[in-house]
């Protein structure tokens, strides 16, 4: 069972509005990593299912996570169908997030009262994820659709939340941008953990460059 909510979760990325997205096979590593984010002041992570096997990777981090990083809302990412989905939400995951939008994913999570953010390319995406329940809405990819479109959406749909993941940088021009343009949140990958960076182990540098992009997305 999830630890938070929907309602504790939306709240959680509200208050910390980088969603790092992050997998990684050595369960290991991933320890260091969501720790390192946890203390750079991440409050909602993303495990992505892209491995083999990922799914034991990601319940021993979610028991971890409770002891060591305990308002960590840890959720799962790159899910396409239902039944992954129901997989890793029984393994405790706190909210689920895919590429495209799946109605059936949504049904199986707004029964566990667990957000389904979904990966829309499309305002008529979004409005039929709005319609199936998905109070959060990914935009993606971001590097394709660009902040106007962002801006664009927002004008007729002022009310949609929207995560925007894939060509998200931190740096203070592009969070800038992308809050401007009126995104709930953001998500972040490779930029964020560059190889040599996870290679080196240097775990310090991820939790000053989460608490650098951290103030940047709440100017």
């Amino acid at each position: 069972m999830a630890k938070f909510d929907k309602i504790q979760v939306l709240a959680k990325i509200a208050a910390a509005p980088m969603v790092p997205v992050f997998y990684h096979k050595d369960l290991e590593v991933c320890k260091h990593v969501v720790k390192a984010c946890y203390e750079g002041g991440v409050r909602a992570f993303e495990f992505t299912n892209r491995g083999d096997f990922a799914h034991e990777v990601f319940g021993p981090l979610v028991k971890w996570a409770a002891q060591e990083c305990p308002e960590l809302a840890l959720g799962v990412g790159s899910v396409v169908d239902a039944p992954t989905a129901a997989l890793y939400i029984q393994l405790g995951a706190c909210f689920v997030v895919g590429p495209l939008f799946n109605p059936e994913v949504a049904r199986i999570c707004n029964r566990r009262l667990v957000p389904y953010t979904p990966g829309c390319g499309t305002i008529s995406e979004v409005g039929a994820a709005q319609e199936a329940g998905c109070d959060l809405c990914k935009v993606f990819p971001g590097d394709v659709l660009g902040p106007k479109f962002v801006k664009g959406l927002m004008a007729p749909m002022p009310w949609s939340k929207l995560m925007v993941t894939g060509g998200v940088e931190p740096t203070k021009e592009n969070l800038e941008a992308w809050f401007k343009a009126g995104v709930f949140c953001v998500g972040m990958g490779s930029k964020l953990f560059p190889k040599e960076v996870i290679a080196a182990e240097d775990w310090a540098s991820i939790t000053a460059k989460c608490k650098e992009a951290l103030a940047w997305c709440n100017v």
